[in-house]
């Protein structure tokens, strides 16, 4: 009893101590998980209507789109303009899937496999599919549907691990390309099936049929006169707070913002120093003595040129002005230049001239395998049936490797710049130099070639032109005199407030109150500033930025202030509803004034306005921007509701105060026919409200965006 009644007195201390204890497992299995919680928080790119994408999964939709770019472009490597674009297609994309995918869902909606395959290989193929250069026949230029499959059977082709690692390569980066074209294809069809289904739900009547024909069946012909709000000073209108504050409450939800940053920048531009420009000077005119007797004008080419030599025969028409008149006048060695435009130095010199065919029709068969020797081989039996009248187009189906081979092996027409981008200089010279209808053995890349030549185009002048293209640049005594100019103006001036004053003293300008966003990829036209905006969100007022090299520019920046996600301030809109209220007293005023007079003239009416009476024809309630005059849609309206020869009241409209009078008017010769309206409205909304109808959702979201955070 003695212990019970001693466990009794001590009972808030042990209901403290077991609760520590309680309390200290707790949050030492949170802190154990905390680890993982942060973690899958930092990873977190964007979160959209409670759908967690994470920064791995997003990066590979952007990896994988602009290795899809690079395929069809013939890029190696993407500017950076080019990937911010990407990154935001993928995001947008990505948005507009799960929004459309929690839509379909709830109606049981999908693509099924059947309908895939019908869309890709089927007999409905996709637009999208026929469009793709790749499978146009280059005679026709129609889509070829032998092409595709035979396409889609070598990228399926079980045997593509055995193949040499080149052209591995090249299948397995095909097929990438086909799967990503595939899922598009499948998410634009459940789109189409989406946006269907609602406009069919939306039909036009007989009333909107006539109304929209009568909307552009009959057109005005109109003289007028304008009187220019700015004819009358702002100071001479007032404005009350209450009536600003009655317009912002009314407009109210155009001014939704998301959370920006208030910042002030100077931008110092990298350019060359005069030392720069001698020294460049002086480069060109000793460059010029060794392209004039260089043996080897390839290497001179590609060691000071920014475009490399390319060693082929050229057209007249191929030639960019200034070169074409150099080569029709110049004899063989002669060099043309230097000449300086646009911070950048020219030289030419003709290399070379002939006359020979501008193109060439080749065919092929492409044998592809890891044994040279068996290559060789099965080559040079097949050469020897060709020289013995084989039949070639059969035998390229039985033997070529490639796409070409349903087509007999045909590959289409070469200039010598194609053949050398295309292939390799073998080939270029070889289909070059081999007479019509007889063959060539080549190697390339891709495998060992058998080539006919089929046809070639008639004899023409061609031009072997060296071209040395160079920028004049900063140097890097240059480059670094104008990053230690700045860097020192930064360390005097340290403080926020004291920043325009210093930039004035110093020469430099700079730029106030410019608000950004996180999403904003550039800080005006700056390019490749999109750390400058991160910087912003990653600091506070005040706060002065260290100097950011953005392309041909140093920047520094300071942070004035933080706009919070939400409306607009009433202060930061009242400029511009301030404007527009005394344009419309203005307009009141101005039209109240004329009515007064009862003018029964245009030209009346002009001279009261102190204008000129001007006119303008085929006006209708649907012309979206009248000519000379601009957008305007009371005085459209009042247009299409006059009668001939009578002169209007004064119309305010968003520029001025105009009156007019028709005094024609036209009428269209079609009679009215109501299937066709409707019909025509209908294929017009259905393409309108499925827009609208996805991009509702989009703009319902609950999307987070924490791409700041990455990029």
């Amino acid at each position: 009893m003695a212990t019970l009644e001693k466990i009794r007195s001590k009972a808030g201390l042990l209901v403290l101590i077991v609760g520590l204890a309680l309390f200290a497992f707790i949050i030492g299995d949170f802190l154990n998980s905390g680890s993982t919680y942060f973690r899958q928080s930092q990873e977190r790119v964007a979160k959209i209507n409670g759908e967690v994408i994470k920064i791995q999964d997003y990066q590979a939709r952007v990896d994988e789109m602009a290795e899809i770019y690079k395929m069809q472009s013939g890029s190696t490597s993407l500017p950076e303009e080019y990937q911010t674009q990407i990154r935001q297609s993928v995001f947008d994309n990505m948005i507009r899937e799960v929004v459309l995918g929690e839509a379909v869902d709830k109606l049981g909606m999908g693509v099924t496999p059947e309908e895939l395959f019908d869309m890709v290989q089927g007999e409905n193929i996709s637009p999208m599919i026929q469009q793709m250069p790749m499978f146009v026949n280059p005679q026709t230029g129609v889509f070829d549907k032998a092409t595709l499959l035979q396409f889609l059977k070598t990228i399926d082709d079980d045997n593509i691990a055995a193949m040499p690692a080149e052209q591995q390569s090249q299948l397995l980066q095909a097929r990438q390309f086909w799967m990503f074209w595939e899922k598009s294809i499948k998410s634009q069809r459940l789109e189409q099936k989406y946006s269907t289904l609602l406009s069919k739900a939306i039909s036009a009547n007989k009333l909107d049929a006539k109304d929209a024909f009568d909307a552009s069946a009959v057109s005005s012909d109109i003289i007028y006169a304008m009187q220019s709000y700015a004819s009358i000073p702002d100071s001479t209108i007032q404005v009350s707070k209450s009536e600003i504050e009655k317009l912002y409450n009314q407009r109210k939800e155009l001014f939704k913002q998301k959370e920006g940053k208030v910042i002030k920048y100077i931008a110092v531009d990298i350019r060359p120093s005069k030392e720069d420009y001698d020294k460049a000077n002086a480069d060109i005119e000793a460059l010029k003595q060794e392209l004039a007797t260089s043996e080897k004008v390839a290497d001179v080419v590609n060691e000071n040129s920014e475009i490399p030599y390319m060693d082929a025969f050229f057209t007249e028409n191929a030639l960019d002005p200034e070169m074409k008149q150099f080569v029709k006048n110049a004899a063989v060695g002669e060099v043309y230049g230097p000449v300086f435009e646009n911070d950048k130095y020219r030289m030419f010199k003709l290399v070379d001239k002939t006359v020979a065919p501008d193109s060439v029709n080749v065919s092929h068969i492409m044998l592809a395998g890891a044994d040279e020797a068996i290559l060789k081989a099965k080559a040079d039996s097949l050469l020897d049936v060709l020289k013995k009248g084989g039949d070639f187009a059969a035998l390229a189906k039985e033997f070529s490797a490639d796409q070409a081979a349903e087509k007999g092996g045909e590959l289409g027409w070469f200039t010598e710049a194609t053949a050398l981008r295309g292939v390799n200089e073998d080939f270029k010279n070889a289909i070059f130099s081999t007479p019509l209808n007889d063959y060539a053995i080549i190697k390339s890349m891709y495998g060992t070639h058998i080539v006919k030549v089929t046809d070639k185009t008639a004899n023409v002048d061609k031009y072997k032109v060296a071209d040395i293209d160079m920028t004049v640049s900063p140097s890097t005594k240059t480059y670094g005199n104008i990053y230690n100019e700045l860097n020192q103006f930064i360390s005097k001036n340290n403080d926020i407030k004291k920043l325009d004053e210093a930039a004035k003293e110093a020469g430099y300008e700079l730029f106030s109150d410019v608000t950004v966003t996180a999403g904003d990829q550039t800080l005006g036209s700056i390019k490749n500033s999109r750390p400058v905006v991160r910087w912003a969100f990653q600091n506070d007022k005040g706060k002065i930025s260290e100097i950011f090299e953005c392309n041909d520019k140093f920047v520094i920046a300071a942070v004035q202030g933080t706009l919070p996600e939400g409306y607009r301030s009433l202060a930061s809109v009242t400029p511009m509803l301030k404007s527009e209220l005394i344009a419309q007293k203005k307009g009141e005023k101005i039209s109240q004034e004329l009515a007064a007079k009862n003018l029964t003239s245009v030209d009346a009416y002009a001279q009261a306005m102190g204008a000129s009476v001007d006119s303008v024809k085929f006006i209708n309630f649907a012309t979206r921007r009248i000519t000379g005059i601009g957008v305007e849609p009371k005085l459209n309206a009042m247009v299409s509701l006059a009668q001939i020869d009578q002169v209007s009241a004064p119309v305010a409209g968003n520029n001025g105060v105009y009156v007019f009078k028709v005094y024609a008017q036209n009428k269209d010769a079609k009679d009215y026919d109501e299937a066709t309206e409707v019909k025509s409205l209908d294929a017009t909304n259905a393409y309108r409200f499925g827009y609208q109808a996805i991009q509702s959702l989009v703009n319902k979201a609950e999307v987070e965006d924490n791409r700041i955070r990455f990029y």
